[in-house]
């Protein structure tokens, strides 16, 4: 994308703005997705996790990032240029396309934000506060930038030499995501319990919301990623929807086939996991091709999240099972779903296209997930090194919001989750049976 002066219009402007607010919205969703999540004595630290990478990775991408991305390239397609180091060059008056470069750049900051966040969810219970504060800003500038140059940057290899396709970040933000979950979990180990105890969501109603709102702000994701309102921003939005609603329907079908029970926790996961996969894909896919990409991310995903079980990894909250999973799906089904009236030229293997650009998806989503797992994986052990990673037994069986944050999320403090319940507190005929 390049940053050359051009004439911005309002109605893009407009767009691109409300579309910039409902990305960062999904912060603040996937805070309460994830926090309904965990157990009672690590909320408010689940919170946290992600509120704290808003102001992070803002820092770390107004200094170097956004120059780093979406500056001219400097090195043969891998990274971009210095010339707007601390936002220098760029006023009210410039533009990027139809919309201004601050805009432009705002909007992109939203998605380093949450990827970052999205992160968090594979160490969720176990990870040291102070470890979190160090590892974003590095991981950011190392992980995410770099692949987000290849993809959208000036002279990316990977759309402009590659011609692989990815809309709305499948590549940079949820490929990149799970693959780097993936390694974080590696570092960290698994959480004290794991395959042992009940370790069930706490607030189904506070998961049911954080989905909800993360597919509010799905809409700003894709459809803003035209960057003008526009037919093209109108087939995203849609698109977006479509794949949402089949994505929670395939993940219903399967629970109910397998388990016998349809639940609010999968229809939740499922539509995010159609949300994942058509991110890629929402720009390039007619409506069909959106049914089905989400379909598939709803039924293979939902079997996705058991591997850790088989695997013995502990990704707490599905971060590789939902977003490295539906990623690839996502960016994989465009070589095959692709129409010429999308992409502007490429179509997919059932539309005339051959193998071609299934090849290339394959290579760029290959080429990204070993990438950020290595450096990830990196960067996870030179901090567990030097300062440790993860929080001490004593933190982990307490609960980080108190040991941590010296604050608790409910007034009960643990009920339900690893303290016994007195009968003052619950009548008899009321009582629970606690729970890890």
């Amino acid at each position: 994308m390049s940053l050359a002066a051009a004439s911005a219009d309002t109605g893009d402007t407009a767009w691109l703005l409300a579309a910039t607010a409902l990305v960062l919205l999904m912060t603040p969703g996937l805070a309460l997705f994830y926090g309904g999540m965990v157990r009672t004595k690590s909320v408010l630290n689940m919170l946290m996790m992600s509120f704290v990478s808003i102001a992070l990775v803002t820092v770390v991408w107004l200094a170097a990032g956004f120059s780093l991305t979406f500056g001219e390239d400097a090195a043969g397609g891998l990274i971009g240029g210095l010339e707007h180091i601390g936002m220098s060059g760029l006023g009210p008056d410039s533009v990027q396309g139809t919309v201004p470069t601050l805009l432009f750049a705002t909007f992109q900051l939203t998605f380093a934000i949450i990827t970052a966040a999205l992160v968090s969810g594979a160490v969720a219970d176990r990870a040291k506060f102070g470890a979190w504060l160090v590892f974003v800003p590095v991981w950011a500038l190392l992980v995410y930038v770099p692949v987000a140059h290849w993809v959208w940057g000036p002279g990316g290899w990977i759309l402009e030499k590659l011609g692989a396709l990815d809309f709305a970040g499948g590549l940079p933000v949820e490929i990149v995501s799970g693959a780097s979950g993936l390694a974080l979990c590696l570092v960290l180990g698994p959480r004290m319990g794991f395959k042992k105890d009940s370790m069930r969501p706490h607030n189904l109603p506070m998961v049911m919301l954080g989905a909800g709102l993360l597919w509010f702000g799905w809409f700003g994701f894709n459809a803003g990623s035209a960057l003008g309102a526009n037919g093209l921003a109108a087939a995203a939005f849609l698109n977006t929807l479509a794949a949402g609603c089949t994505g929670l329907l395939g993940w219903l079908f399967v629970e109910q086939k397998r388990d016998g029970h349809p639940t609010t926790l999968g229809a939740a996961s499922g539509a995010v996991a159609g949300l994942v996969a058509i991110t890629p894909s929402c720009g390039s896919v007619s409506l069909l091709g959106a049914l089905v990409v989400g379909l598939t991310a709803g039924v293979v995903c939902s079997y996705a999240v058991s591997w850790k079980f088989k695997l013995n990894y502990d990704d707490s909250l599905d971060v590789v099972g939902v977003h490295l999973v539906g990623g690839v799906i996502g960016t994989l089904l465009i070589g095959v779903f692709a129409v010429e009236s999308m992409t502007g030229g490429a179509e997919g293997l059932l539309y005339g296209g051959g193998l071609g650009q299934l090849g290339k998806q394959l290579l760029a989503v290959v080429v990204v997930a070993v990438y950020a797992f290595a450096v990830t994986y990196g960067i996870g052990k030179l901090i567990d090194v030097t300062m440790g990673f993860r929080a001490s037994e004593e933190q982990e069986q307490t609960g980080l919001d108190l040991t941590v944050h010296a604050e608790t999320a409910y007034d009960h403090g643990v009920l339900g989750h690893g303290a016994p319940v007195s009968s003052s507190v619950v009548p008899h005929a009321q009582k629970v049976t606690p729970q890890a």
